[in-house]
């Protein structure tokens, strides 16, 4: 049972973890070229799909530690120092993506597209003025592109201590 749910919690960390990480740290670079090409409505909308990825694989990434705490049960280690810090620094990141990454992308998306102050709309559907919203801040992506960095880096720590394991008995 310990290798499945092993192997559960490590393919949920590569497939929900691994978007987030790539989508949140491609976002920020996007936000600028689709604001500096404001007259490509298809820059826009790779930006909203990076940000949808973020937010879905966000709650699918639930699932890794789920998977990582029934693995630590059964393997006994629930107590152990390195999984302690490890579930600690996950949930670092999780407050991260979900308090400082995902609000600014909504904040950034939502400015950048946002049409004009009565709400109209454009005849094809599209908010009035979509793609060509007021040029984005440079500081808003560099301040959204550290605060990814600081999720990809937690991610990275907790990563580092699941392969070392200190004190661990396996011999790994």
């Amino acid at each position: 049972m310990t290798k499945l749910l092993l192997s559960l919690h490590v393919i949920a960390a590569i497939v929900a973890i691994g978007p987030v990480t790539v989508a949140a740290s491609v976002f920020p670079p996007a936000v600028r070229r689709a604001s500096a090409a404001s007259e490509d409505p298809d820059a826009w909308a790779h930006v909203a799909v990076l940000h949808r990825i973020c937010r879905v694989y966000a709650v699918v990434g639930v699932a890794v530690p789920v998977f990582g705490i029934a693995t630590a049960k059964n393997m006994g280690v629930l107590g152990d120092t390195w999984l302690i810090v490890s579930l600690a620094l996950t949930l670092v990141a999780a407050v991260v993506l979900g308090a400082l990454v995902l609000p600014r992308q909504s904040t950034l998306l939502e400015a950048a597209t946002a049409g004009p102050a009565d709400g109209t709309r454009a005849g094809d559907g599209t908010r009035a003025g979509a793609g060509s919203g007021p040029g984005v801040p440079r500081a808003a992506t560099v301040q959204l592109a550290m605060f990814t960095g600081v999720f990809n880096l937690l991610w990275a720590t907790v990563t580092i201590l699941m392969i070392v394991r200190p004190g661990s008995t396996t011999g790994a």
